[in-house]
C-alpha cells in the first residue's frame, strides 16, 4: 500500500509550462488592418496599421505637415526601427487632445500596440524598448489657496 510519488525535474516542468502557453493570434479586421488606441498626457490617438509603403497619415495630413519637428517624427518611427519594419506598414491615425509632444507620444504608443496586434511576434522587442507601457504622468491639478498646483501667491510683508 505504498503510494508512488512522481518527481519531475525542473527541465520537465519548464517544458510542460512552455508547451501550455497558447500562441498569440493576430487581431485584424476585414480590411487586414490592426487597430489600437494610444494615450499620453491628455492626448488620445486611434491608430490603424496595415501593410504598405510606410506612409503615415495623421488627421488626414501627412506626417511632415502635422509634426514639423524632426524629433517628433523620429519618436513616431521608433517602433518601426526597433522591429526592423521601417517602410513596411501604412499608418492612418486620428489624434485629439493635448499638445504636439503628447500627441506624438500617443501616436507612438498606438503604433506599438497595433504592431503587436498585427504581428504578435514583435511584442518582446517593443516591450523591451518600453513602447507598450502607457506613460502615466499627467498634469497635477491646481489646489485652492495656490496660484498653480504648487506655486504660492507672492508674499509681501507690507
Amino acid at each position: 500500500m505504498a503510494e508512488q510519488t512522481t518527481t519531475k525535474s525542473l527541465a520537465d516542468l519548464k517544458s510542460a509550462v512552455a508547451g501550455a502557453a497558447p500562441k498569440a493570434e493576430p487581431k485584424r479586421d476585414k480590411q487586414g488592418r490592426a487597430y489600437a488606441t494610444g494615450k499620453r498626457k491628455n492626448a488620445v490617438a486611434r491608430v490603424w496599421v496595415k501593410p504598405g509603403k510606410g506612409k503615415i497619415v495623421i488627421n488626414e495630413r501627412e506626417i511632415e505637415n502635422y509634426f514639423t519637428r524632426p524629433v517628433l517624427r523620429m519618436l513616431i518611427n521608433q517602433p518601426f526601427t526597433v522591429t526592423n519594419r521601417l517602410n513596411e506598414f501604412d499608418v492612418v491615425c486620428t489624434v485629439s487632445g493635448g499638445g504636439l509632444s503628447g500627441q506624438a507620444g500617443a501616436v507612438r504608443h498606438g503604433i506599438s500596440k497595433a504592431l503587436t496586434y498585427y504581428e504578435p511576434d514583435l511584442r518582446p522587442a517593443l516591450k523591451a524598448g518600453g513602447f507598450l507601457t502607457r506613460d502615466a504622468r499627467v498634469v497635477e491639478r491646481k489646489k485652492y489657496g495656490k496660484k498653480k498646483a504648487r506655486r504660492s501667491f507672492q508674499f509681501s510683508k507690507r
